[in-house]
């Protein structure tokens, strides 16, 4: 088994936490996480991709081991997001980048694609987002992830993130038991919450019109596929129809659940090996 490494990368007056896996010499993937997550959710799948690509997973500012804003209606922004990813790729010294992106991640992905860093990205895979996100929810993730639940136990923890987090969709115990250590920590009197920053949610007042950006995927040039929970409110059937005609028109593979599909089973890793040597193989205009 391929054993990460970590590391703490000075960006933009924050510390951002960054999973490694593999060989720097090989080509590069970022895979960015969704927005109450960390970059730990993709172990298994960056595990598998290591013989083929040097893969980093990065914490967003306000997750995990990254730091917390002091500013979060300016920093807790996708803008801001990107800009922090934009200094780690020139960190790490990527010219150019392969990205997968579940929620959160996709639009940063989305992002960069649409802006001044366009060529700077191979490819890329969106786990269960467009450039529009339904207000319903939008208030579903506001109820859960606004207001942290406290336990006294990480099993406690364990059996929360499984039924919330259900929609994620068939994942071995290895998967849970993971996120649970990976997700909580522990508070002053003793018990644990979980590992974000309960002002996250402010992006989706502060920055909300950052949510709607059609006019910007309709200037991706990169060659994009779409993954997709058929049960799921984030990316509906009719938002990944639109995507299907406009920009970069990608292809869509639906996964029997919500949002987001975890990735972590052997059939996903295939999938994804799959697609990043087509979509990277792809001609662009």
């Amino acid at each position: 088994m391929t054993a990460p490494s970590f590391n703490l990368v000075p960006v933009m007056d924050h510390e951002i936490h960054v999973t490694e896996w593999g060989d720097r010499s090989r080509p590069p993937l970022v895979m960015w996480h969704g927005l109450a997550r960390t970059g730990r959710d993709f172990d298994e799948l960056a595990e598998a991709l290591t013989d083929e690509y040097f893969v980093i997973c990065p914490d967003t500012i306000g997750r995990g081991l990254s730091s917390w804003s002091q500013n979060p209606e300016a920093e807790y922004s996708i803008e801001y997001y990107a800009g922090i990813a934009a200094d780690l790729l020139d960190h790490y010294g990527f010219d150019r980048v392969a990205w997968l992106g579940t929620s959160l991640g996709g639009l940063i992905g989305m992002r960069l694609a649409s802006g001044p860093h366009a060529d700077r990205l191979t490819s890329l895979i969106l786990n269960d987002i467009g450039p529009e996100v339904p207000d319903a929810a939008i208030q579903r993730i506001v109820s859960y992830v606004g207001d942290a639940p406290v336990f006294a136990r990480v099993a406690e923890a364990e059996a929360w993130l499984r039924a919330v987090y259900r929609p994620f969709g068939p994942a071995g115990d290895r998967f849970w038991r993971r996120m649970a250590r990976t997700s909580v920590r522990r508070m002053s009197d003793g018990r644990l919450t979980l590992h974000y920053d309960p002002r996250i949610t402010i992006q989706f007042v502060a920055s909300r019109r950052e949510l709607t950006s059609w006019d910007r995927f309709a200037r991706i040039p990169t060659p994009t596929h779409v993954l997709r929970g058929t049960a799921s409110d984030i990316l509906t059937p009719d938002i990944a129809q639109f995507m299907q005609q406009r920009g970069p028109k990608p292809g869509v593979t639906e996964f029997d659940c919500g949002h987001a599909p975890n990735l972590s089973m052997p059939s996903d890793i295939a999938l994804v090996r799959g697609l990043l040597r087509d979509l990277t193989a792809s001609p662009t205009d």
